[in-house]
């Protein structure tokens, strides 16, 4: 009896033991080979996230730079757009027609001299070259990506002597087709973003991409439908003329010389306008920009470095108030501004009152001197 009673015992335990062993190897090796793939498992690749485009803001600042005011020495005026590095700027044939020079306004004021060097008698674009811009990073260009309807787009340009304008819309309509004067508009956009005269020749933009989708080119008497010609229509007529200028310049219709009548700019004008372009380049940080708007006497009395450290601490910039006037041959601009800035108590808000000196060097708007008053 007492072996049988220790044989069950031993039994007893060993089976214990077996289910013990079983239970935690199924539990350890089990779930592993649940999240191994089957013999028939597919892997599926996985596509990169698209690229988050720049925000609005951003493009329209980057886009401003590179867009320009053409004025002709009739005092009519028009847009264009930096399209490549060669210095080469893309406007509208009715903007520089029957002219070989015209004068080039850039975005910081810069005054140079274009050579007309392709124009057309029937499509509406034309080609400007710049030797000063040569070397400088262009537009980027949907060359062969054509916009579609419903795009949200921005139009930039010169309206009515306002540099650097910016208006909102989509492309309300495509396929257009209609003629003015001497030019045939051939399935071009119908855009809803408000243009004047002056626009013309400047670039429409689409806000999703930043790149150049259309030029900018015509616009109801009525109301504000505008017109683009897209770029896609004309890209390869515009760089054969890059490639090729034109010896000689076509001779286009006596009712599309320049662009309206338009009254050239006042130093007043350009002192404001250099003024609020200095401070919208200090609040996207781009203070290369702002640095080069300064005269030479102010240049060489502050170096870049110590200009830029001197702004790291604005974060925002708001112009609350801003008076110009003629002050013998140079222009005073006072302002008064609201600066989100960095303190030792964190981040407060301060107004400044800043009196502005501007003048002319070499033929150029400079800002000459800034005296910055705390009015708290």
């Amino acid at each position: 009896m007492k072996k049988r009673w220790i044989l069950s015992i031993l039994l007893t335990v060993v089976m214990l033991g077996g289910g013990l062993y079983g239970y935690f190897f199924i539990k350890g090796t089990i779930p592993q080979q649940l999240t191994e793939p089957s013999s028939i498992y597919i892997k599926i690749e996985t596509p990169e996230k698209e690229k988050v485009p720049q925000a609005l803001k951003e493009i329209i600042f980057e886009s401003q730079k590179l867009v320009v005011k053409i004025e002709l020495p009739d005092g009519s005026f028009g847009s264009g757009f930096l399209y490549n590095d060669k210095g080469d700027v893309v406007t509208n044939a009715h903007v520089v027609a029957n002219n070989k020079e015209v004068k080039v306004i850039t975005a910081d004021s810069k005054e140079l001299t274009g050579q007309v060097i392709g124009v057309s008698i029937d499509t509406d674009v034309a080609i400007v070259r710049v030797p000063e811009l040569e070397g400088t990073e262009p537009l980027r260009l949907a060359k062969t990506r054509k916009a579609e309807l419903g795009d949200e787009v921005i139009a930039l340009g010169s309206p009515l002597g306002f540099q650097n304008t910016v208006t909102t819309g989509i492309i309300s309509g495509v396929g257009r087709g209609f003629d003015i004067d001497s030019f045939k508009y051939e399935d071009v956009f119908q855009i809803s973003a408000p243009i004047a005269p002056g626009n013309s020749g400047g670039p429409l933009i689409d806000t999703t991409t930043g790149e150049v989708v259309g030029i900018n080119s015509a616009t109801m008497d009525q109301g504000v439908i505008g017109f683009s010609i897209p770029l896609s229509n004309v890209i390869s007529l515009l760089e054969d003329w890059s490639e090729t200028p034109m010896q000689s310049l076509p001779k286009i219709g006596a009712n599309t010389s320049g662009n309206g009548n338009g009254a050239e700019s006042t130093n007043e004008d350009i002192a404001t306008y250099l003024v609020s372009y200095f401070y919208e380049s200090l609040n996207y940080r781009d203070y290369v920009t702002a640095y080069s708007l300064l005269g030479s006497n102010w240049q060489s009395e502050i170096t870049y470095e110590n200009f830029r450290e001197g702004y790291l601490d604005f974060l925002t910039i708001e112009t609350d108030e801003l008076l110009t006037k003629q002050v013998g041959r140079n222009v005073e601009v006072v302002t008064v501004i609201t600066v989100q800035q960095r303190s030792d108590r964190g981040v407060t808000y301060k107004k400044y009152k800043v009196t502005f000196e501007l003048g002319l060097e070499n033929d150029q708007m400079k800002i000459l001197s800034e005296e910055r008053e705390d009015m708290e």
